[in-house]
């Protein structure tokens, strides 16, 4: 995918975030991520979205530390709240569209320039923080399967093998992914040593196919197995669930 392809998922992603939470409100529970109402995951996304903002801008070559990051973080209260996400939402975008390609800043994912780590990041950032503004309404969005297959690559290849050592399992277990709407499949081992990942449909333990953002969401742990298909032991799940996550910290 291109940076404009990421740009435009993150301006529509965002723009239906929003409208799912003014449809919920901010008092309604998330329930996929637990202890939150809809106007904590409103906070957090505004404040990531103006985090990343101000790194693009500024071309920054390190990290903001921990103080100076509370500041993108300082959400209003509820009567203003939406509007202070739509505005941070705004901006991120009109700083990703107006960046030149070939700006420096500090990143954390290898990719072929920052510019392409940011739009891609804040895509995925924004699309399953979407998926949790419609679990406060019960409602279940789909992303198109090139975007969701490319949004598995970036947590399997990303996130997680930034410290595949604490993604374990005694005895081994593999997990092996199949999307039926795209040409894309992923098997996972998880084993004492740790997290591997090889591409293509292998034996395993576990073997799960469906739509792609279905299976996005899943390895997210923003949905269930209701719409795939299961073969194998579903115990390799749970063992996924209390593993593979991912922490703003």
């Amino acid at each position: 995918m291109r940076i404009d392809d990421f740009v435009d998922v993150l301006r529509r992603d965002g723009e239906a975030l929003g409208r799912a939470a003014e449809r919920a409100g901010p008092d309604a529970p998330v329930p996929t991520c637990p202890g939150w109402q809809v106007r904590d995951l409103l906070a957090h996304v505004g404040g990531v979205h103006r985090w990343a903002a101000a790194l693009v801008a500024t071309q920054r070559p390190e990290p903001f530390g921990a103080d100076e990051e509370k500041r993108f973080f300082a959400a209003p209260a509820d009567d203003t709240l939406l509007g202070w996400f739509r505005e941070g939402h705004r901006d991120l975008v009109r700083t990703l569209t107006d960046a030149e390609p070939t700006i420096h800043c500090w990143t954390f994912l290898t990719a072929p320039s920052p510019l392409a780590f940011w739009a891609r990041r804040q895509a995925h950032e924004t699309a399953i923080h979407r998926a949790d503004a419609e679990a406060a309404g019960a409602s279940i969005p789909d992303w198109e399967p090139a975007f969701a297959a490319d949004g598995i690559d970036e947590l399997l290849h990303g996130f997680l093998a930034r410290r595949p050592g604490r993604i374990t399992a005694d005895p081994a277990v593999t997990l092996s992914l199949a999307a039926d709407d795209v040409d894309a499949a992923w098997t996972v081992h998880l084993a004492p040593a740790g997290l591997r990942v090889v591409p293509g449909d292998h034996p395993a333990t576990l073997r799960l196919t469906g739509p792609a953002t279905d299976l996005y969401r899943l390895l997210w742990n923003r949905a269930g197995t209701e719409r795939l298909t299961v073969d194998g032991d579903p115990g390799v799940l749970d063992t996924w669930r209390r593993r593979a996550t991912v922490n703003w910290t």
